[in-house]
């Protein structure tokens, strides 16, 4: 007997001295066309980088006409692209926007050839974000990879490394700044409540409502069970579809009292008549019944922390969920009953929400709220995008202020007077047809104390650090709301004895968890704490940076 044997298209060869690109998107076709000329303009800066280093950019993949960008939109189009590429080329995967990573992983994750992640240091669409996911999620899979950044593309530090890169097919970036938690002399205090907190939360364990894995293609949040449940914390794995459902059941009347609980408060709602372009009371309505209905699923199912993915699962049937998320991660929040309206749900206590369904970002803001409890600090945290960053235009610090940005899950209580410094504006209709409304605000001055946990090499691991937010003048908060997104919260951040360059060198995620405590010595005790807390729940911990007053740890 005979057999067919398929023939396999044969690949296009780079050329001597040529160097593939490509560029991975959205995979929503409104946010890919209105963030296609920014990518276009990164793309033309490197090229020209490319040429003066001696090498030539080849684009691996067409404009399509028929969409109007130039971007992989969807992993089969992916596989499409991959099919056709020299798997022993050198590949650069250039990103001026956010990016689905699983378009792309598969590839990458089967390329032969040198790979480099490049990103251009700017904050208008989010690129430096989704190359960080890229980078994240490269690690999970054990992938090797480089990576770069820059303003211009022109920069001689840039042009250098990009060198290098061409030559060698590798680079490499210092890391100094990291120091392993077994090589650091820890306070016995914070050691003996860190290890009595893991014991606690593996004996007694905690459950993880997850409402869909996988938002927007971040192969790097989603932790394996077998790597997650030895920490003591399981998953219960929950629907969308359910809180929607959940949600139509919540009576106008419960929903106006969240909003008339907010408003008394001081929230502001910024409204308007038309669904496509405003944030309008129906929306606004719809979204606290979200907050109750998941409040109650939490209750159902005993979750100690949950996460909503939204994206892409609810985008069409409802508003967006960041007003229920930052509500959740606050503890004065509006009173959920149960059904019969007879049990208060969660008396006097915040819910811990991962945004987005970042697992990492769940673990870690769970660790967080019971470190923080146990040692009288506020226990109000969120993740942040690591957005972009600069230096202060104002000149009222000379310190490198980070842009800390995300869409929602930040609690009133980090802002500049709570829920009087709070507002909500309706969400970009590029990413957001059904609205919804965020919760604004500006971060507060203080102390902070900011994490990740990763996966490498089939472990956890988790960085700490120590920084600072700070207060800037209006014009230079505006400039940079302007320069990013300017609906959603913000932090002005300073990262202790981490520059840019060493955090993007080292940090292995698009988010950043961060979380206050009331002065720099107890922010200490509490990054102490967590740090121990992770090492005895069995992840790698390295502490990064410096003291506030730059002394090593």
């Amino acid at each position: 007997m005979t057999y067919e044997i398929p023939k396999l298209a044969k690949p296009v060869r780079a050329g001597k001295r040529e160097v593939l690109l490509i560029a991975n998107g959205d995979l929503r076709l409104s946010a890919n066309q209105v963030c296609w000329a920014a990518q276009q303009e990164m793309e033309t800066e490197l090229a020209h980088a490319v040429t003066d280093c001696g090498y030539q950019l080849v684009r691996a993949h067409a404009y399509k006409e028929d969409e109007k960008h130039g971007f992989i939109g969807s992993q089969k189009e992916g596989m499409a692209v991959f099919a056709g590429i020299d798997p022993e080329a050198p590949l650069i995967v250039a990103e001026a926007v956010w990016q689905y990573s699983h378009h792309v992983l598969h590839g990458l994750m089967t390329h032969r050839g040198p790979i480099c992640t490049v990103a251009n240091w700017s904050g208008t669409w989010p690129g430096l974000v989704g190359m960080l996911n890229l980078n994240g999620s490269l690690t999970k899979a054990g992938m090797k990879y480089s990576t770069l950044w820059s303003e211009n593309f022109a920069d001689a530090g840039f042009r250098r490394q990009l060198q290098r890169w061409l030559e060698k097919g590798r680079l490499k970036h210092r890391t100094d700044h990291v120091a392993s938690l077994g090589d650091l002399k820890v306070p016995s205090a914070e050691r003996r409540l860190g290890r009595a907190l893991a014991e606690q939360l593996l004996r007694e364990k905690a459950i993880m409502g997850v409402f869909d894995e996988g938002c927007m293609g971040m192969f790097n949040a989603i932790i394996p069970d077998h790597l997650l449940n030895p920490t003591g914390v399981y998953k219960e794995r929950l629907s969308q579809s359910a809180l929607y459902y959940e949600s139509t059941q919540v009576s106008d009347k419960e929903a106006d009292a969240v909003r008339t609980w907010m408003e008394q408060r001081g929230m502001k709602f910024v409204t308007g008549p038309k669904h496509e372009t405003d944030l309008t009371d129906a929306q606004i309505r719809m979204q606290c019944k979200m907050y109750i209905a998941a409040v109650r699923l939490a209750d159902d199912f005993g979750c100690a922390t949950i996460g909503i993915q939204y994206q892409q699962g609810l985008k069409d049937l409802m508003p967006a969920s960041d007003l229920v998320e930052g509500t959740l991660n606050n503890t004065e929040r509006p009173p959920v009953t149960d059904r019969s309206g007879h049990r208060e749900l969660y008396a006097g206590e915040l819910i811990p929400h991962f945004n987005e369904v970042d697992e990492c970002a769940g673990l870690d803001g769970l660790m967080t709220f019971r470190v923080h409890r146990a040692m009288g600090q506020p226990p109000e945290n969120t993740l942040h995008d690591l957005r972009w960053g600069d230096w202060d235009a104002s000149g009222t610090t000379d310190d490198y202020v980070w842009v800390f940005l995300i869409s929602g899950s930040a609690p009133p209580a980090h802002f500049n007077g709570g829920w009087q410094g709070a507002s909500s504006e309706r969400q970009p209709p590029m990413y957001f047809p059904n609205g919804g409304g965020t919760l604004k605000g500006i971060s507060k001055p203080g102390e902070i104390v900011w994490s990740r946990i990763y996966v490498e090499n089939n472990r956890l691991k988790m960085d700490l650090g120590r920084a600072k937010a700070i207060e800037l003048p209006e014009e230079e908060t505006q400039r940079r709301w302007q320069a990013t997104t300017p609906q959603w919260p913000i932090m002005h951040a300073v990262t202790y004895g981490v520059s840019r360059d060493q955090m993007m060198a080292r940090h292995k995620s698009n988010h950043i968890q961060v979380v206050y405590a009331n002065s720099d010595a107890e922010a200490d005790k509490a990054m102490w704490t967590k740090a121990v807390m992770a090492e005895a729940l069995g992840m790698e911990v390295a502490i990064c940076g410096t003291r506030k007053n730059g002394k090593v740890w």
